[in-house]
């Protein structure tokens, strides 16, 4: 099959720090390789792939001090696949809505994965207005606030599992990965580990959206013995700042779409402590590859039991439900199901649409 893989510019595939958009196409764009397809991948300049490269910009607009509009370099690049759409059996976007006036109007096949939050009102009638575009989600909770998108199927991510070590006896820190916002909760890891009397590493980045934040409220919690703040980290690290840990701490306070450190955490054998929002439940099985708590002290009182989850069986989860070959096949079947003219809309869970109750004024005009 000849696909075209269409990334976002802002880091490099797969990405140099942090970037789990970008992270997700480059495995699934070398999984499709490796199973026999003709893939092409739309990204910046720098990216690293075994697919055909169309270098879109010299290099990850991330890392580019001189780029002063990073929307220009997208937009430019929705036109070159459009160009190139006819070489294609199907064009698959991680872009989320930006090519949709475009595409809409090509003949070829094609689907956006819609890798972030979707519960924001101004959604709504975007989606009312681009109700035929093709969309995939990566959990069931991530549909929730659009129930009526044109969802062909939830396909969580995947990882190549070989990649990360499995650690069997940990040392005695948790750990915390992730931006430093205020929904990814780092200020409630510091407390927990603080309450709890344990060392917490952390590998985080810090937006220029978040430095305000971070700085009024982060950083003066970094002063906290045994707090020790890593910044960002690469891939090459992840299995051992993952592994050596007795726990993630995933305390969030959003509709979390995915959670990537999820599956690696597990990959190396090491349980998660997450609140329940988003996709954690779909995720996570509580008592098993961690626990899924609703408070601090619920928290604080799990790293004390979070010795007797079964390591290896964390990383056997991760091995039968988020292996990147899985997740590679399960986008092959959406694709066949476009090229077949057989695609329906999926529709959605129960617990995809009572995770959350949608509020009335956001529901689409034609629900009652």
């Amino acid at each position: 099959m000849r696909i075209a893989q269409v990334a976002p510019l802002f880091e490099s595939v797969p990405p140099q720090l942090y970037g789990g958009t970008e992270r997700i196409v480059s495995y699934l764009t070398e999984e499709l390789v490796r199973l026999g397809h003709d893939v092409t991948l739309f990204a910046s300049g720098d990216s690293v792939t075994r697919a055909t490269l169309v270098p879109v910009c010299e290099r990850s607009l991330r890392l580019d001090s001189g780029c002063r509009d990073q929307l220009a370099h997208h937009l430019r690049m929705i036109e070159l696949v459009a160009k190139r759409s006819a070489e294609f059996d199907v064009v698959h976007f991680h872009v989320d809505y930006l090519h949709y006036p475009v595409s809409r109007r090509e003949p070829t096949p094609q689907l956006t994965t819609l890798h972030g939050r979707l519960d924001l009102p101004e959604l709504v009638p975007l989606y009312r207005e681009f109700r035929d575009m093709p969309v995939v989600s990566i959990s069931d909770a991530q549909r929730t606030p659009l129930p009526r998108a044109n969802w062909l199927g939830t396909v969580h991510h995947g990882l190549p599992i070989e990649r990360f070590t499995f650690v069997p006896r940990p040392g005695g820190h948790v750990a915390f990965i992730g931006r430093t916002s205020p929904e990814k909760g780092l200020d409630r890891a510091i407390e927990i580990a603080r309450r709890a009397g344990v060392p917490l590493r952390i590998a985080a980045k810090v937006d220029v959206a978040d430095r305000e934040y971070f700085h009024e409220v982060i950083e003066p919690l970094l002063a906290t013995p045994g707090i020790e703040f890593v910044g960002e980290i690469a891939e090459s690290e992840k299995s051992a700042f993952l592994g050596e840990a007795r726990a993630l701490l995933f305390p969030i306070d959003w509709p979390e779409p995915f959670g990537l450190v999820m599956i690696e955490a597990l990959a190396c054998g090491t349980p998660v402590i997450a609140f329940p929002r988003g996709s954690v439940a779909e995720i996570l099985t509580d008592g098993r590859t961690g626990f899924v708590v609703d408070s601090i002290d619920a928290a604080v009182e799990a790293i004390g039991r979070v010795d007797a989850i079964d390591r290896a069986a964390c990383r056997r989860e991760t091995e039968r439900r988020f292996g990147a070959e899985r997740m590679a096949r399960d986008y092959l079947a959406l694709y066949e199901a476009l090229l077949a003219g057989t695609a329906e809309a999926d529709e959605p869970t129960a617990a995809s649409l009572t995770s959350r109750p949608i509020p009335a004024d956001l529901l689409p005009e034609t629900s009652h």
